[in-house]
């Protein structure tokens, strides 16, 4: 499902942006960025809003949410009844195959820098590995 994909990459970019230092400062942050950027604060906070987001699309979503949870848990727990949690789970399916993505292109590039290199490689990274 693509459903505002496009939307989800753009607020990974910026997160990275905004977080580029940890990258360079923390040895597990790019382990763990889609923890970080997509499971440690909802992408749409408010009822309104994640309805207006959601659009014609939320039976799909739904769907789609329900497929996922089901393969990778066994059970689904997405309280469906709630717009929130909806967009955030949502987003955090899409942003976990954004990520997966971004680190795909990159990890060939950084696998046999050092230290120094890697802040190197990483000072134009919004320019060159941006998720799409």
């Amino acid at each position: 499902m693509d459903y505002k994909r496009k939307e989800i990459a753009e607020y990974f970019n910026d997160y990275i942006r905004e977080n580029d230092g940890q990258l360079f400062e923390d040895k597990y942050f790019y382990d763990d960025i889609h923890h970080y950027c997509f499971n440690e604060s909802y992408y749409i906070i408010g009822t309104y809003q994640a309805k207006q987001w959601l659009g014609d699309e939320t039976l799909n979503i739904i769907n789609f949410i329900k497929e996922y949870e089901e393969f990778h848990f066994g059970k689904v727990s997405t309280d469906f009844s709630d717009a929130e949690k909806i967009v955030n789970m949502y987003t955090y399916i899409i942003g976990e195959e954004i990520v997966n993505d971004w680190k795909e292109n990159i990890d060939d590039d950084i696998q046999y820098l050092n230290l120094d290199t890697f802040r190197w490689f990483f000072n134009d990274i919004n320019k060159t590995y941006q998720a799409v």
